[in-house]
């Protein structure tokens, strides 16, 4: 049986909201904890909305734990190194297990985003898009996808760059919209839901195995 786009398109959103809500109502307590370690480590709000281009290239506030001083855009550009003096100091273990993106699935509940999409850019860097690259708007940027995968720390790839965002531009950013595209020209909700599974396996389950593997080493 095959599935229309439109058909795809409603059952994507429904899961995206029972997925989102699940989240958002498991991790209340965990968020409310880590919120209150945010405000004790550095006086401030609580999320650092974002702005981002999604859909249609229709901007929208995306929702993250602030691991950053309140001035970061001030004194720093988009990218972000996993040195960056900007981090704070409950901000670089957020960074560090990817907690600081769970606050994304409120944009997934809103329908800003989806739980898989392409990552949304910022409008600066989506002035730089190709004709080619411009069709990755004509889907919900998402909080994982094929490029996620590929590359699970942004941050360590930058470290120690004196040009974060030149390395950004050379290093991450054709092979990321090469993955976007990729995703993008094969969507499918099998997919979609391969594509949770890997990034669920690589970001907790591996994660946990190699940290036990380095205490049974040391």
């Amino acid at each position: 049986m095959t599935i229309t786009p439109k058909v795809r398109s409603l059952i994507k959103r429904l899961l995206d909201i029972a997925i989102s809500f699940s989240i958002l109502i498991t991790l209340f307590l965990p968020f409310s904890v880590i919120s209150l370690l945010i405000k004790v480590s550095d006086p401030g709000p609580v999320f650092y909305l974002g702005l981002r281009v999604g859909k249609n290239g229709k901007p929208f506030r995306m929702f993250k734990f602030r691991t950053m001083v309140v001035n970061a855009s001030t004194i720093g550009g988009p990218n972000t190194p996993s040195d960056d003096p900007r981090i704070t100091k409950i901000g670089y273990y957020l960074r560090r297990l990817n907690i600081d993106e769970l606050p994304q699935f409120i944009n997934v509940f809103k329908g800003d985003m989806s739980v898989v999409g392409p990552r949304p850019e910022v409008p600066e860097y989506v002035k730089l898009f190709s004709e080619r690259e411009a069709q990755i708007l004509q889907v919900r940027p998402g909080i994982t996808d094929l490029a996620t995968l590929w590359i699970r720390d942004e941050g360590s790839i930058l470290e120690g760059s004196p040009d974060p965002e030149k390395t950004y531009l050379e290093e991450i950013w054709p092979e990321k919209h090469r993955l976007a595209l990729e995703y993008i020209d094969n969507q499918s909700i099998l997919l979609d839901i391969k594509i949770m599974f890997l990034t669920f396996k690589s970001h907790l389950i591996d994660r946990i195995l190699q940290r036990l593997q380095t205490k049974r080493n040391s």
